[in-house]
Parts: C-alpha cells; structure tokens; sequence
C-alpha cells in the first residue's frame, strides 16, 4: 500500500490538469430518469457549503455544516423563497466518503423539472457537472481502490447476470488486486536482493539473493500468472456471452432459431433464399448463462456480390465461435451434409459442433434413421438434435444442450477471474517476462539481466491495479462510465 500512495502522489504532482480538476465540486445526477426517486450526488472542497446554500432545515436553527457524518437531514430546497422540493440530504466528510472528499447526496422527488432545477441552483452556486466517471475516477486518484476495482465498479453496474454479478463484486472487494500485490511484494523482495548484489559485484563471492530459491518462486508465480491469464477465456464468456455462429444452407431456419431462442422477432424470416446477407447479433440469458447468438449469412453458391460477402463474413464469424450450431434442413440432410461437410468442419475442430437438424415435424421416421447413419459414417462423435424452430418443438433441449456446450464453472465471489481484456494483455506481457527470468536462471545470465526482467514483470502487474497507468489508458477507461458514478 505505501508504494500505490507514493505512486499516487507522484501521479497527482505531476498532473496539473488533475490538480485544477480536482479543486472542483461537481455535481451530477445518479439515478435513472422515469423513477419515483432521484439522487443528485455533490463532490469536492465546497460540497457541504454549496449544498447549504440551496438547503433549509426543517429544524429551525440547524445547519447542514453541523450536521454529523453518515446522517440524513430532512428539509427543502429553494430558489430565492421559491420552494423546489421537500428533500433528503445524506453528509459525508473526507476522506471517509465514495471519493475520498467531502460529499452530499440529495434526494428528491424523480421529476426531471424538479433535478433539473436542483442541478441549476448547485451549478450557479459554483458546482460542476460530473464527467462520465469522474466520481470513481476520483476515488482511484485519492487512493479509496485501485484501478482494477474502479473498473469493476462499471462492470458491477453492467452486470446482467448472476455471474457476471458475483464476478464483479470479488474484483470490487480486491480480491484480484490482493493476489496480484502477493506476486508483486514476492518479486521485488528478490529484484532488491539482485541489485543489492550489483552494489558490490566486485565481490563475485557474495550472493544475497538465492537462485534456487527465486527458481522455486519463479515457477510459482509463473503458474499463478498463467492460471489468471488462462481464465481470461472463461471470464470473457461470463462478461460478454458464450459466441454461437448459427450456420447452414439458406432458407434452413437460422433466422427462426434465432428468433426462438431471443424470444422476439429480430431477424426477418422469409421463404426467399438468401434473405440474410449480413451478421446479425444480439444475446440472451439461458440457465444463468449468457449467450451471444450470431445469425449468419446462408451458405449457397450464388453471383449476388453482396451475398456473396454476407457469406464470407459467416466464415469469419466462425473463428470467432466457441459453438457452432449448424443448421440442416432435416428434408435435405443427407444432401447438405454431403455439401457443406468438407467446407465447415476445418473451422469447427476446436469448437463445440451441433447439428440441428430443423423441419422434423415434415419428415416421417425412417428418414430420421438414415439422416442418423449418415451422422454416425462422416461424424461420429458430433453432438446433434431434431427440432421444429417454427413449432417450437425440442427448442428448450436443444437451450439444454446449449448450456451443457458452454461448459462454464459455477462461480462464487471469492473466485479470481479475469474478464478485462486490458488485464489479460498485462498478464500476458508479465508472463512473458517472468519465462525470461526463468530461462536466465536456467543459464546462469548475470544478476542485473534476470533484475530487468523481474522489474518488466512487476510493472506489467502494477499496470493492472494502476499503479503505473498514464492518462491515456486512464481515460480510456472511465470515459465508458455512466454521469453520477
């Protein structure tokens, strides 16, 4: 903790825009439009006072200024004599607050009239508007979280299912960041001791740091930075849906899955062949799993060049898939499969395939039987299903399937996975670092060589809690933030 506060001070006195900024009140408001309460959230050097100004007590001779912290003061607001509102006023002192500065939050009645007017009065008062994110970007600079929880803040906010919930919550309490500051202490613990060595390296004899024992740590750690980075694969799903490329022949009823398994009409359906010509996305929660479902193109030998690159994009759809639900008229099994066999299962060999054979409510059971033996010849081991997308018959099996395919763990709070892309590129970078230090140690390089790369590897894991970040990744991130948080 005392190298993130150094590293902070170092940021603030180095950033006079932040300084000037940071001088500021603001003022924004934090609750959706349309609801029967609104939140006005007030932040800085002159929170309290300003608030004051607009905000009478209903006790008569109490003031806001003496109220105690972490207390709600009924009153009104007024313009002038005009009254505004009947309110409630939640006070905060620094540095015990959201944001580390004096902070007030006024509660009103939702309508848009009455916060408007609220947010006038403050902003004449010498308040300003809030930037996207400016609170929690604030609570990161004055050291109330690091940076990888001030990114879970958002993710918390965005969380659309019971998962993705409880993985934002572990990273907000810091569980990532404790892990990641283990490593770090580990690794600067020996980089010390190595260049402690290079202070007297006209002593060759003398050895602070032990090299079997950094080996030991070097593995450890190596295994720890691979399981996070690892994880990345499963948390990405968890964040940003399971990727299914719905694929097949035109006119098989991809558009109808995907309008089935959305629950509303959001591909257009249509007997004409070739209807779909370009990617259509969009997900949906099934068992507590989001899926990300890719409509595509229907796959056919055709001279139309805007198909034609429909199509192709189904391809590269395909690479982006962890399964492939491919779409087969059950009328013309044997004759799509025999056609699209060759061209589809060079991009399905490290995917989840299904064949899901459609319109069986057409087809009598013998037909069943053979389209089977076929399945069995050319592809024995691939999972597959009849259904009728239109009767919707066999869809809640097929959703079973689904979830079965998608193979996710059940994730609790105290679980560490990383779903930030950002993370995983600085655990990557740290992982290539640490197998150089590996490696010299295996080759016996000198001290200040293997020192480097440990430095290499300890920056790439304080970039992740910014520790290290500049303003331009800092503005990356909390400019995607929502007004009031």
């Amino acid at each position: 903790m005392a190298s993130l506060f150094i590293n902070k001070i170092c940021y603030l006195c180095s950033n006079k825009e932040f300084l000037q900024m940071n001088e500021d009140t603001i003022c924004a408001i934090s609750t959706a439009q349309g609801g029967a309460i609104g939140t006005i959230r007030v932040s800085g050097p002159e929170a309290i006072s300003i608030t004051s100004q607009i905000f009478r007590p209903a006790r008569d001779g109490k003031r806001l200024e003496d109220a105690k912290p972490y207390t709600l003061t009924f009153g009104r607001i007024f313009n002038d004599e005009e009254l505004i509102d009947e309110v409630m006023v939640a006070l905060f002192r620094a540095p015990h607050s959201y944001t580390g500065e004096d902070s007030t939050e006024i509660t009103c009645h939702g309508s848009t009239y009455i916060l408007q007017q609220v947010m006038q009065l403050l902003i004449n008062r010498g308040c300003r508007m809030a930037e996207p994110g400016e609170y929690t970007q604030r609570a990161f600079l004055n050291g109330k979280m690091d940076l990888s929880q001030a990114e879970a803040v958002a993710d918390l906010i965005a969380s659309t299912s019971a998962a993705t919930h409880r993985l934002a919550l572990s990273q907000m309490r810091g569980g990532f960041s404790k892990e990641l500051t283990d490593l770090r202490d580990q690794l600067l613990h020996f980089s010390s001791l190595m260049e402690l060595e290079l202070d007297f390296s006209d002593h060759e004899e003398l050895e602070f740091a032990d090299r079997s024992e950094l080996c030991t740590l070097a593995e450890n750690i190596e295994k720890i930075i691979s399981r996070l980075a690892h994880s990345f694969s499963v948390g990405n799903a968890i964040k940003n849906g399971v990727p299914v490329a719905i694929v097949g022949e035109t006119n098989a009823g991809k558009s109808t899955l995907l309008n089935v398994l959305l629950n509303e009409e959001k591909a257009i359906v249509s007997d004409i062949h070739g209807t779909t010509r370009d990617v259509i996305e969009d997900t949906t929660n099934l068992g507590g799993i989001t899926f990300r479902f890719i409509d595509t193109a229907g796959i056919r030998e055709t001279t139309d060049t805007v198909e034609s690159l429909g199509i192709e994009r189904t391809f590269q759809k395909l690479n982006q898939a962890e399964i492939v639900l491919w779409m087969i008229d059950s009328g013309e099994a044997i004759t799509q499969i025999e056609q699209l066999y060759q061209r589809l299962l060079p991009y399905c060999e490290d995917k989840h395939l299904i064949l899901v054979f459609n319109k069986s409510d057409l087809i009598q059971k013998d037909k069943v039987t053979k389209i089977m033996k076929k399945v069995s010849d050319s592809m024995p081991d691939v999972d597959s299903i009849f259904i009728s997308a239109k009767l919707k018959q066999h869809t809640e099996e097929l959703q079973q399937k689904l979830i079965e395919a998608a193979n996710l763990p059940t994730v609790t709070q105290n679980d560490v996975i990383v779903t930030n892309v950002r993370h995983y590129e600085a655990l990557t970078h740290a992982l290539e670092a640490i197998h150089r230090v590996q490696d010299g140690l295996k080759s016996n390089l000198s001290g200040d060589f293997v020192s480097q790369d440990i430095r290499e590897c300890i920056f790439h894991l304080s970039d992740i809690a910014g520790e290290v970040t500049n303003d331009m990744v800092l503005h990356n991130i909390f400019r995607h933030f929502c007004i009031g948080k």
